[in-house]
């Protein structure tokens, strides 16, 4: 069985991504996103849905795409959810960000961070000198190289989904392609990256790629 495959993910997954599930789960689900941007809010329940009917069997990667000619706050949420994830709370506060589209200015997100117990001293001082912009940034140009222009955008075990981001979509498109896999007698995807990124494969990425939003 194959897949009509569109581009595929340029930049693999690895130790430096924002993973919520096992590691060794036979589909990965990278998505591009910003915190700001509407399509991606309507997205956020739904993914969280894929994720819940497919457990153990789906690791998930988010990854920064910010649009700020579009959405002016998405940039600092970004580097505030990177300021958390220095403090292990990554996920709190993507979710955060993603329940509080309205209130994204810097007094709200030092307040998210206090919700969930941040060293709020660290935590503002990071957002405030933008510690994590160029972290941000090198997210932008992994996702230029892979063709994104927009968001939210999904890659399924590498291959960039083509259909919309409802649950049952996702959850098909998935299924589709492990048993694919299966069928065709394949390792588990090789968006993988072992243990971290290989910093020759940096080389390619330059934060100067990314434009200015």
């Amino acid at each position: 069985m194959t897949i009509d495959a569109g581009p595929g993910l340029t930049l693999p997954v690895s130790a430096r991504d924002h993973i919520r599930g096992l590691w060794e789960a036979p589909n990965t689900l990278v998505q591009y996103g910003d915190f700001e941007c509407p399509f991606c809010g309507l997205a956020y329940p739904e993914v969280k849905e894929v994720q819940r009917l497919l457990g153990d069997r789906l690791r998930f990667i988010f990854r920064h795409f910010p649009r700020t000619n579009e959405h002016p706050h998405a940039h600092l949420a970004a580097e505030a959810a990177e300021a958390a994830g220095a403090q292990d709370r990554f996920w709190e506060m993507h979710d955060l960000l993603y329940e509080n589209q309205s209130a994204l200015e810097l007094a709200d997100l030092v307040g998210y961070g206090s919700r969930i117990d941040l060293d709020i001293d660290q935590f503002k001082q990071d957002v405030e000198t933008h510690v994590y912009h160029d972290r941000v940034r090198e997210d932008v140009s992994s996702g230029i190289h892979s063709a994104v222009i927009g968001t939210p955008t999904f890659f399924i075990n590498g291959v960039r989904h083509e259909g919309r981001w409802e649950s049952a979509e996702l959850l098909t498109a998935i299924e589709a392609s492990e048993r694919a896999q299966v069928s065709d007698g394949l390792a588990p995807p090789s968006d993988v990256a072992a243990d971290k990124v290989d910093e020759a494969s940096w080389e390619s990425f330059p934060a100067s790629d990314s434009p200015a939003w």
